[in-house]
């Protein structure tokens, strides 16, 4: 079962300061093609901003975005996965939680940050594994 450690892009991870702008946060999630940023205090993970926040904590609430901080409006209930996991048990997590991105740490430092879409290539990869052992297992041909 392939852990998370051989999943993730080691430093593939975008943060940003809690004291950042909303709107400083969102360029750089256009400008890297990422619909998360982790909000770091320091070298310490204190939350994540996704494009959710942006929509309903500071567009739908009517927010500057060039003012309001990304500490007020980001996501701090953090769910998060040690690097050892199993990418089953990271998928469970999230399905459960209902996110979309996961936060990878090791000893409490950010790695790198997974998508759902990440995970499902991954077992993707894994049933056609699976696939292929159980019909060679059944149509293999005994020798003579």
């Amino acid at each position: 079962m392939k852990k998370l450690r051989d999943i993730m892009r080691p430093g593939f991870v975008f943060t940003v300061p809690r004291h950042a702008t909303v709107a400083e946060a969102t360029r750089l999630m256009a400008a890297e093609n990422v619909g998360i940023v982790s909000v770091v205090d320091g070298d310490r993970l204190v939350g994540v901003f996704s494009e959710r926040d942006v929509t309903r904590r500071v567009v739908a609430t009517g927010l500057d975005p060039g003012s309001v901080r990304v500490g007020d409006v980001m996501t701090s209930d953090l769910i998060v996965a040690e690097a050892e996991e199993d990418y089953q048990s990271a998928m469970l997590k999230m399905d459960q939680a209902n996110i979309r991105h996961l936060p990878v740490v090791s000893d409490g430092r950010l790695l790198s940050m997974l998508s759902i879409r990440d995970l499902m290539r991954v077992h993707i990869d894994h049933q056609g594994e699976e696939l292929r052992y159980l019909h060679e297992y059944l149509y293999q041909v005994p020798s003579a």
